[in-house]
């Protein structure tokens, strides 16, 4: 539509006992990648991939280390510098 300047995609898979957690990774990034390049925008990978459920909290707990503050960081970023580029 054009009426964002950037997405950011959150989410946490975290691997079980089965080879899922690959294709489902997978899956995930290959289709985050396809949306970026078929829109034109840029897309921030927030996607957390864990062995576990305890990284994956620790991943997303409150404060600078939160990896989804991080991915929402670089939108923003990138969204200003492209922005600034006029592209």
């Amino acid at each position: 539509t054009g009426n964002y300047n950037a997405i950011i995609t959150l989410g946490a898979v975290i691997r079980g006992g089965t080879p899922h957690f690959e294709y489902v990774c997978r899956a995930c990034t290959d289709g985050i990648r396809e949306a970026s390049l078929k829109y034109g925008l840029p897309i921030a990978f927030g996607v957390l991939t864990t062995d576990n459920e305890q990284q994956a909290a620790e991943r997303a707990a409150p404060g600078s280390e939160n990896k989804g503050r991080e991915a929402a960081l670089a939108a923003v970023r990138l969204a200003n510098t492209l922005r600034l580029l006029d592209v």
